[in-house]
């Protein structure tokens, strides 16, 4: 893939009206999923749970990528169609998520670094190979008071992203980099902003430093947002302002997209917040959509609940919410369409 060919597959990625569905969720993850809803965490119901979600009719309409696991990039439907070509037939393109989660951070305390960069050219490879045309790759990084992050840390997250970007393009993958600042703790909103900003330079300055190309890549940021345990909570408004202006402190213009992670976010309260930044006044060189897992599928999980009868249901919930989305990517999302769809 050329490096024209990356920037077409990005831009794709972010067209107007469509966002990226994370389906990425590991076995330990969707099984505390699964266990909330009742449902036993089994490789074949992770396959008719994913399998509910990519068939569902018209979700091409509003998603342009989904993000898989490596299981599921490699499972089938029901008829035996490889879920790459599932979604490649509703003009969906796949992704694959590539990292292998957050680890204590040695000689820090309370911080974490993201691994998997041993022998992750070949697994590259092998993925493109099978059908993907995107990569993630998450960081976490964590607040608590004026002492984490510590820079050690950002600079260790950094450095993982910029290498597995710089990989990523080698390969022929647009690479999502995804340097979340966790809603965890009791920080105020300002405290979010300072963090989110310093974090979003650090790796900025490292995609360069690896001689990244960025117009072929997205950023899946967090919001700007109060600490969940923070006792006053900005307003949908405030949270628009402050994030739409640290990504215009941060984030070159040559990036063509934004792509927001929800965090553990309600879902109407993240789509709420991603359509008041579209609705802003003043320049935005790029453009403002979603990757979103929970508040994207939380409604359709609690539906299904692992009974086939209930796949109808769990499927219009979920195209609800994924229209929900695709209309705040427009600026056109409205709290109406919540009582419209109960």
């Amino acid at each position: 893939m050329t490096a024209e060919d990356l920037e077409s597959t990005a831009r794709a990625l972010v067209v107007p009206g469509k966002g990226i569905l994370a389906a990425d969720e590991s076995h330990g993850t969707i099984g505390r999923r699964f266990a909330s809803a009742g449902v036993a965490n089994t490789e074949e119901t992770r396959r008719q749970y994913r399998q509910l979600l990519f068939t569902t009719p018209g979700i091409g309409e509003f998603l342009s990528g989904v993000i898989l696991f490596d299981e599921t990039l490699r499972q089938r439907a029901d008829d035996g169609t490889p879920f790459v070509d599932v979604l490649r037939k509703q003009g969906i393109i796949p992704g694959i998520k590539v990292d292998r989660g957050a680890k204590p951070l040695a000689g820090s305390s309370g911080e974490y670094v993201t691994e998997g960069l041993d022998g992750l050219r070949e697994r590259l490879t092998e993925y493109r190979d099978l059908g993907a045309r995107f990569a993630k790759w998450r960081a976490v990084i964590t607040i608590e008071g004026t002492r984490l992050p510590t820079r050690f840390a950002l600079e260790a997250n950094a450095h993982a992203l910029a290498r597995y970007a710089a990989l990523c393009q080698e390969v022929g993958l647009v690479p999502i980099v995804e340097p979340e600042v966790l809603m965890d703790g009791d920080h105020t909103i300002e405290r979010c902003f300072e963090v989110t900003e310093a974090t979003l330079h650090t790796v900025f300055h490292a995609l360069f430093e690896h001689g990244v190309r960025l117009e072929g890549l997205l950023l899946k940021p967090n919001m700007v947002v109060s600490g969940a345990s923070c006792p006053r909570q900005a307003g949908v408004q405030e949270v628009a302002e402050a994030t739409v202006r640290c990504l215009r402190r941060t984030v070159p213009a040559a990036v063509p997209g934004i792509v927001f992670l929800s965090g553990g976010q309600r879902d109407d309260v993240a789509t709420a917040h991603l359509d008041a930044m579209n609705r802003l006044p003043g320049p935005r060189p790029w453009a403002l959509s979603f990757s979103f897992a929970r508040a994207l599928q939380a409604a359709a999980l609690a539906a299904w609940k692992g009974d086939p009868a209930r796949v109808g249901e769990a499927q219009r919930r979920f195209l609800h919410r994924a229209r929900c989305a695709s209309l705040a990517t427009r600026g056109q999302y409205t709290p109406d369409l919540e009582r419209v769809a109960s």
